[in-house]
């Protein structure tokens, strides 16, 4: 497929459709004595993660590595300078309706755990910073495609692929793992 870009938000298609650019951004689950520090998205209106618990990070700045990008996220967001962490993965999310794909959300989230940190926590502006413990967290208003990606985090050591395709009413309609099509239903 051809595009041509018109700023760094939009491109056309070679149907002469306007696109939104993908986003970039990291999310890192921070373990500490069995628990994931979570962020309980309560502060921000018109914020698609609204009452979600996720993970911490956030979208890229200009010329960032994911590395950098997460460090200062993480940072940011909690208060902490991580001292330990891996990539885990990379997870394509998108969000809308399929016959609109000009509007779609489009995101290319880099997944990272962490076990090293210093620091204090402090108050953060998009929600509550709570410690979570880790069996819990199935149980929490997540994204239904966290519960996979949790999942992976747990039961693999390697780095993945993970697609996950959600409806515009938030309806996890397909899964993909390193190209694959998953039943996601039986997770």
């Amino acid at each position: 497929m051809w595009y041509c870009v018109i700023n760094r938000y939009t491109s056309i298609n070679r149907e002469g459709g306007v696109l939104k650019k993908p986003e970039l951004t990291t999310l890192c689950y921070i373990e500490h004595y069995g628990k994931y520090l979570m962020l309980h998205r309560v502060k921000k209106k018109n914020d698609i993660n609204h009452d979600k618990y996720i993970g911490v990070g956030g979208h890229f700045e200009y010329g960032e590595s994911p590395d950098d990008c997460l460090l200062r996220e993480v940072k940011e967001e909690t208060g902490l300078t991580l001292t330990v962490y891996r990539a885990r993965g990379i997870v394509t999310f998108i969000y809308g309706d399929a016959s609109r794909p000009e509007d779609r959300i489009v995101e290319y989230m880099h997944l990272y755990t962490a076990d090293g940190f210093s620091g204090s926590l402090t108050v953060c502006d998009e929600g509550e910073l709570v410690w979570i413990d880790k069996k819990d967290v199935y149980n929490l208003p997540i994204w239904e495609g966290d519960k996979i990606f949790f999942r992976l985090l747990e039961d693999r050591d390697d780095y993945f692929s993970l697609k996950l395709v959600y409806s515009e009413t938030d309806e996890l309609i397909d899964v993909r793992l390193n190209g694959q099509p998953v039943n996601f239903k039986s997770w």
